[in-house]
């Protein structure tokens, strides 16, 4: 089974790769197919609280997957969904919520930073520098330490189950996660583009990956980043 489950990597075209991709992005070009990035995170412990930032440029305005974490209990255990024009949504084991009236630029490089702290549920979500109400979101809770992280696909179930209608069609960058709540300055060095102190559990300076399907790693244009 191990050796039928490799070949059918290699067929696929899928390549397991560790680096800097300062300055560098994952191109996801096709609408068709269930092309994705999986990460490896270097998480040792359930996570109470965490912050997720990352850059992405679309001009689709139909839902589209931006981050999708599972574990083998919950398929959307951490899971970012760019919803609508202006408008995200947030899961965490399962629960969701709904954020709306975010900035929005089309076509363009946008940053988001989300946030959630377990002890108290309060979760936010920060895009091009605009802050979103503070809400309740599994207050309490944990995430599993033993995840599947996908960039470019909603994981349905534990690192499977893609649709492909809900697939990230766009450039990705600067993809950082953290066990913890990082200060709004540090948020804000990030949305700028200035120097912060780097993910813990995934750090785009030094990220595990494997591209499955129609993904490159292209150069990227931050000179032309507009955070605002």
């Amino acid at each position: 089974m191990e050796r039928l489950l490799l070949l059918l990597t290699l067929l696929c075209g899928s390549y397991a790769q560790r680096q800097d991709l300062t300055e560098r992005v994952f191109t996801f070009p096709l609408d068709k197919g269930t092309p994705h990035v999986k990460l490896t995170a270097n998480i040792q412990k359930p996570i109470t609280a965490m912050t997720l930032c990352l850059r992405f440029h679309t001009d689709l305005t139909r839902t589209q997957s931006l981050f999708s974490l599972a574990t083998p209990s919950h398929a959307s255990a951490l899971t970012l969904f760019k919803s609508s024009v202006s408008g995200y949504k947030l899961h965490i084991n399962g629960d969701s919520l709904a954020v709306h009236g975010q900035p929005d630029i089309m076509d363009e490089w946008n940053s988001v930073c989300w946030t959630w702290d377990s002890s108290t549920g309060l979760t936010a979500l920060w895009v091009n520098g605009k802050r979103s109400v503070r809400q309740v979101l599994q207050k309490n809770g944990s995430v599993d330490n033993r995840v599947s992280i996908i960039l470019g696909q909603e994981q349905d179930a534990f690192g499977r189950g893609f649709q492909q209608n809900q697939s990230f069609i766009g450039d990705m960058a600067d993809v950082h996660l953290w066990d913890s709540v990082i200060v709004p300055c540090q948020i804000r060095h990030y949305m700028e583009g200035n120097d912060f102190v780097a993910g813990n559990l995934l750090n785009w300076k030094d990220l595990q990956y494997t591209i499955t399907g129609t993904v490159y790693v292209e150069s990227s244009d931050f000179d032309k980043l507009s955070c605002y």
